[in-house]
């Protein structure tokens, strides 16, 4: 199969090396030169390229190793947005019950949204001179600007009205997709949590008490990622990965897709979905019954989170029954989410990480022949 998501596929972080870490360190404390620190993310992106074709993948990411956040280093180089730490405490959870304390950077929206200049065009650049397969580039969803503060998080002097909003953050995206398609992008995946928690009964409580419909909101999201990516050429392939958290190997979260599924999987016109579904939190597969032909689901049904390597026939065995609800070759097999979906990294060492995208590679050729 040459047209992504692929049947082996990943989410797109990567654990930072020690040498990266050290650099950046470095780079934030003014003893490291931003040229210099270009150059070390650049040979440990070659580096990760290199393992990630040994080991069979052919979706190639650099790992978002020039990033600290997976959605903040994007969105705040949008005109408009601010970003301030220490605003509240996030809740991450594990899976043995202890919380990992973490007070996220916030964003607002002070002013009105515009786009200045390319964001990862550069580095898209960088990585489609190093893969020999097919390079992707990960970015937030749209929606990643306006869920967690809502209506406070956006500048009522900037913005009276919400919908020119949505309209100058939609125009800023599609900006920077036909930047990246004109330097060659054609595997281009965003990153939402937001649609993830709008399945936990909580959460949706909460937004609904704060003055938000939750449906309402799955349908404004799917909206918003089709005004972002309406004018794509017709060869480029986009998918949405919905999170639940990923901090150091904690998450958010909880329950399954059946509150969004029919709205999202009909509604938001992308071509693949990626789904977290590597335990008992993420429900059954029975919401995958909505998703239709011709769109790709990629089963996250292996753990980023943990360095225990899944069993191929477990694997096997929950493939199957996915397949119960969708047809075996819409589905594809990915890891949950990425391994350090911020730089702080989850709780595995990278030896961990390869043997289990190994196997994640080698299910997926007994299954689909990949």
């Amino acid at each position: 199969m040459t047209r992504p998501p692929f049947k082996a596929d990943h989410v797109g972080s990567f654990l930072r090396p020690e040498r990266l870490q050290k650099a950046r360190a470095q780079y934030a404390d003014g003893k490291l030169d931003a040229e210099i620190l270009r150059e070390i993310e650049d040979e440990c992106i070659t580096e990760l390229v290199r393992r990630q074709e040994s080991v069979g993948l052919q979706g190639i990411t650099d790992g978002e190793f020039r990033r600290t956040f997976f959605h903040v280093d994007f969105l705040e180089q949008l005109d408009g947005v601010d970003v301030t730490y220490g605003e509240f405490k996030a809740h991450f959870r594990k899976d043995d019950g202890t919380e990992v304390g973490f007070a996220p950077p916030t964003m607002h929206v002070n002013e009105t949204i515009g786009y200045a200049r390319p964001i990862q065009g550069a580095d898209f650049d960088f990585l489609k001179s190093v893969v020999t397969r097919t390079p992707k580039v990960t970015i937030p969803a749209p929606s990643m600007l306006h869920f967690r503060g809502g209506r406070d998080a956006v500048s009522r002097s900037a913005y009276p009205d919400l919908e020119p909003f949505y309209e100058d953050l939609a125009a800023a995206y599609r900006a920077e997709i036909a930047d990246l398609a004109e330097r060659g992008c054609r595997y281009l995946q965003m990153d939402d949590t937001n649609l993830a928690y709008l399945c936990d009964p909580e959460i949706r409580e909460r937004t609904a008490k704060r003055g938000d419909d939750p449906d309402e909101l799955t349908r404004l999201y799917c909206r918003m990622v089709n005004d972002a990516i309406r004018d794509r050429p017709d060869d480029m392939v986009v998918s949405v990965h919905l999170c639940r958290g990923n901090f150091k190997s904690a998450w958010v979260a909880k329950g399954g897709y059946e509150p969004v599924a029919e709205i999202l999987f009909n509604e938001m016109a992308i071509d693949g979905f990626f789904l977290e579904y590597d335990d008992e939190r993420s429900g059954d597969f029975a919401p995958l019954r909505h998703m239709p032909k011709g769109k790709t689901v990629v089963l996250g049904l292996m753990s980023s989170k943990s360095a225990t390597v899944e069993t191929g026939d477990a694997v096997k065995r929950r493939i199957d029954e996915a397949a119960q609800f969708v047809d075996l070759d819409q589905c594809a097999l990915s890891h949950q989410c990425g391994f350090s979906s911020t730089a702080h990294g989850n709780d595995l060492t990278e030896d961990d990480q390869w043997r289990k995208l190994d196997r994640c590679v080698s299910v997926a050729r007994d299954v689909w022949g990949y």
